[in-house]
């Protein structure tokens, strides 16, 4: 992949590129890893040939709608969510509508049109809804410290798609044995996508496949050093996984639980809409907004979150790090706020 492609896409994000390249430094600070930042941000981009964005995601699945009130985004990445489009159209007083998503968005405010998808568990967002609502990292003490040089870990990653293998691979490119464990029933979709840039994530991981039933990942689990996961707390702990327990259960460990707003909201997520939802967006020439890179928040809080973790096991660990993606993309939109600010 030629090094100019990459950095085309990069031209239209460098405005908010400020933080992300201090974490950035700071990463390699700690580990030694140079983090390549075109490549983590647009590789995908990429390697699947996707066009710029505009009013519509760059993989297409994300729509910025304009509403009574001003913008909503609506993600149906799912063929779930595809298929509750009747569903939402009903919900917004349009009911029999041919598909036109875009027309009963006009008639409601922006906030209807994302508490009605959101009843549907399709991910919506409101442009610039999570700036200031919480910090990008939110870090609890559960554990005891203990220093362990990053060749001496095992990290466990439970995630999937982009944000949480891309904080293993960092880590992984730091030292630590990384394993990847997924679902019988629902292996990483990431699969399904490009298969050149699934291989760069997860290169030199070892893989699980496990029947995630009640007590299946309690050896994986004690045998972690690090957890790695983007799931709801709810729903690890009906498979007997609790951070705060594996934490207090030997010193130096760390949990990266990455969410699309904090570990107390159930609010589903991807990154296109938690971009949207953190103001990175850009602009057309009327001012309104448009998409910027590809599923921006993403790759955006897996840099974030690898700094996190490096940081905490340097300080010897025993730390639960909440991750937000909204806030992490509300961070740079922010830093971008500040150096020019609005008219």
């Amino acid at each position: 992949m030629e090094n100019r492609a990459l950095h085309a896409w990069m031209d239209d994000v460098e405005p908010f590129l400020a933080p992300l390249t201090d974490v950035a430094r700071s990463f390699t600070g700690l580990t030694g890893v140079p983090v390549d930042l075109p490549s983590a941000l647009f590789l995908r981009a990429q390697l699947a040939g996707l066009e710029h964005p505009g009013r519509t995601s760059a993989n297409g699945s994300c729509h910025l709608l304009r509403t009574a009130d001003g913008w909503a985004a609506v993600n149906l990445a799912r063929p779930d969510d595809l298929a509750a489009v009747p569903a939402l159209l009903a919900l917004l007083g349009s009911p029999g509508e041919p598909g036109s998503l875009h027309t009963a968005a006009r008639r409601v405010s922006a906030t209807e049109v994302v508490e009605a998808a959101q009843l549907l568990g399709i991910a919506a967002a409101v442009p610039g809804s999570a700036r200031g609502a919480r910090p990008t990292v939110h870090a609890e003490r559960w554990g005891e410290r203990r220093v362990r040089a990053m060749t001496d870990l095992r990290i466990v990653d439970f995630s999937a798609l982009w944000a949480g293998p891309l904080c293993a691979r960092l880590l992984g490119l730091a030292g630590a044995q990384v394993v990847k464990v997924e679902s019988t029933t629902r292996p990483d979709g990431a699969r399904f996508g490009t298969p050149a840039f699934y291989r760069w994530l997860h290169e030199g991981h070892d893989n699980l496949v496990v029947d995630f039933a009640p007590g299946a990942l309690d050896e994986i689990v004690a045998q972690a050093d690090v957890v790695i996961e983007a799931s709801r707390p709810r729903a690890l702990r009906r498979l007997g996984l609790r951070a705060e327990e594996f934490l207090a259960a030997r010193p130096g460990r760390v949990w990266v639980g990455i969410t699309g707003y904090g570990r107390e909201n159930d609010r589903i997520a991807f990154g296109d809409d938690a971009a949207v939802a953190g103001g990175l967006t850009g602009v057309d020439p009327n001012g309104d907004p448009v998409f910027l890179g590809d599923a921006l928040a993403d790759p955006v809080t897996g840099v974030f979150a690898a700094h996190a973790a490096a940081r905490s096991l340097a300080a010897g660990g025993g730390e639960l790090l909440c991750v937000s993606m909204a806030a992490c993309a509300a961070t740079l939109a922010d830093a971008r706020t500040r150096v020019h600010p609005p008219c």
